[in-house]
């Protein structure tokens, strides 16, 4: 069975409990408390860190293997338990930052950590679960966690396609709002207002 037909399955089996999956995914990630200061949030910790600093250093323009001694830099989350989302990006500095799910790429892109460029971006294709060239992708913003099925990491992300015919087909796959092509941007157009559907609090606002 195929990625896209695990989702599937996962959103017709779990629509009617999505406000429970949605409750455990959050509070894994900001933890008991929701304390959000401790993990990125938009508190004032009193220092000048950026919440969500990479934390591995290696050149190159390839991406890394995961392993479980990894940690997302938004939300602390490991990488390697989530192959049908994890994401990745390399600076031209060699930082590198490792991401759970392409929605905890968006809160980085939203304010990066690092003030260098990007020499390469992977995230995890929605259609076919492979790791594909996210400069290049094409992104659905859906928003509506209602048609999310349980299935997401974290509540909601946005949908990574290699292909955009592939991108242009979900539209009509997602019925939990209407959608149309000016909802599918590239890697260029991930902003704060983006962000701002997926991980709220967990950038840096100006």
């Amino acid at each position: 069975m195929s990625p896209h037909d695990r989702r599937s399955l996962a959103r017709r089996r779990f629509l009617g409990a999505i406000g429970a999956g949605t409750g455990v995914g959050v509070a894994g990630c900001i933890g008991d408390g929701g304390d959000e200061d401790e993990t990125g949030g938009d508190g004032d910790n009193g220092d000048d860190a950026h919440p969500n600093e990479p934390h591995i250093s290696e050149p190159g323009d390839e991406p890394l293997e995961l392993s479980e001694d990894q940690n997302c830099v938004v939300c602390s989350m490991t990488p390697a338990d989530y192959s049908d989302w994890h994401s990745q990006l390399a600076h031209e500095t060699d930082e590198r930052a490792i991401f759970c799910s392409s929605g905890c790429m968006t809160a980085y892109l939203a304010a990066p950590a690092v003030d260098s460029e990007s020499v390469g971006a992977w995230t995890v294709d929605f259609e076919t679960g492979e790791l594909i060239d996210a400069l290049e992708a094409h992104f659905v913003i859906v928003t509506d966690e209602s048609g999310a099925g349980g299935d997401d990491v974290m509540g909601l992300n946005p949908r990574p396609f290699e292909d955009e015919d592939d991108a242009v087909a979900y539209l009509e796959e997602w019925d939990a709002e209407e959608l149309t092509e000016d909802d599918i941007i590239g890697f260029d157009g991930i902003d704060a207002d983006v962000a701002s559907h997926y991980r709220p609090g967990r950038f840096p606002e100006e």
